[in-house]
């Protein structure tokens, strides 16, 4: 069956995600190890992805751990830190299939507060046909709720889309549902498979 529509993940697709790296720049390698085996920073973002509001969730974590009161508020205070820089290859691969019509779609772990400001620095964000941003739905990867929905509101059927992502439980989530699948390691080897799909020539995708 051709593809109808590509998409893409955000974080370590189209930009780098790393708080550990923000952090260990921050405060050093060793406190930082120590804050993130004391404290579930992950699990707080997790709250924001499924639409818990962006500051007021960090905020009243730190809080609630007012030993590291001043290093949690840095996830809010900080976040454009941790969510760059932008992964410019995989930016053009975007804007070469939508150049071709093809459709191209967000389906990201993402606040709902942080989205907008997010689109304002790095503007491919906004160029998508449409976005399915977890914090929207109250619905996060790699649960099957959420591919389910993507399926339900495009009316694309599973085996017609292609998906990205760098992480293996998000993508074996999609893979079970029959979307065709790519593990995001690098740009070039999106650009690869995006070529061998067919959606692009080998010059559309350098």
């Amino acid at each position: 069956m051709p593809i109808e529509a590509v998409i893409f993940d955000v974080g370590n697709v189209l930009i780098e995600w790393n708080p550990e790296r923000f952090y260990d720049k921050a405060i050093g390698i060793e406190r930082r190890k120590q804050m993130f085996a004391e404290l579930d920073m992950h699990d707080m973002n997790n709250d924001i992805d499924l639409g818990a509001p962006f500051k007021q969730r960090i905020y009243d974590f730190a809080e609630e751990h007012p030993k590291w009161g001043d290093e949690i508020r840095m996830w809010h205070d900080n976040w454009f830190d941790m969510a760059s820089p932008a992964i410019d290859h995989s930016w053009r691969l975007l804007r070469a299939l939508r150049a071709k019509g093809i459709q191209v779609f967000a389906l990201s772990n993402f606040g709902v507060d942080n989205w907008p400001p997010a689109v304002e620095v790095y503007p491919v964000l906004g160029e998508f046909d449409r976005e399915f941003v977890s914090g929207r739905m109250q619905m996060v990867k790699p649960f099957n709720r959420i591919y389910e929905k993507v399926e339900e509101d495009t009316g694309i059927e599973p085996d017609r889309l292609i998906f990205t992502d760098d992480r293996e439980d998000n993508i074996a989530a999609a893979k079970a549902r029959g979307w065709k699948t790519h593990l995001f390691t690098d740009p070039q080897g999106w650009a690869d498979r995006l070529v061998t799909e067919g959606l692009l020539t080998e010059a559309e995708a350098a």
